[in-house]
């Protein structure tokens, strides 16, 4: 299994959203700058958060966006679901009809117990949790101290 890219841009962008906004919106175009990843990206990823209330647009000249909710209350398995949907080791996880031999499969149940494990994990983390763990955010807030 492997974590998209779209999963792991938008948990960027998000913890860039977060560190960088306070009271005023923080645009695209400087995420992208930062980030190292296309504005046009950017712009398919913020799509969702935005109809989910992750993040909010706030329109005008000094327009862009902040964080609809407080980043302690955004975990990541929400955001990777909104992104790319169930996140599974294997197909028959969230649909045993996927496969004639769900029912009899001697494997299936680990994949199910991995999966179920790697969830719980993702929906224990929150952003601010990604935040912490942010070497350049906590050497800013340190004043620049590592």
């Amino acid at each position: 299994m492997k974590i998209s890219t779209r999963s792991r841009y938008g948990l960027r962008l998000l913890v860039d959203l977060a560190e960088h906004s306070g009271k005023d919106p923080v645009k695209l175009k400087d995420i992208s700058q930062r980030q190292g990843i296309s504005l046009n990206y950017l712009r398919q990823l913020i799509m969702p958060l935005e109809s989910n209330n992750i993040v909010r647009s706030v329109r005008g000249n000094r327009g862009g966006y902040l964080l609809g909710k407080k980043p302690e209350e955004i975990n990541l398995l929400d955001i990777m679901n909104l992104l790319e949907g169930p996140i599974d080791l294997v197909e028959c996880v969230h649909n045993k009809n996927l496969c004639p031999k769900s029912n009899s499969c001697p494997t299936r149940k680990i994949w199910v117990d991995i999966s179920e494990k790697m969830e719980q994990s993702l929906a224990q983390k929150s952003l601010k949790d990604l935040m912490e763990n942010d070497e350049t955010f906590n050497s800013t807030l340190n004043g620049g101290l590592k």
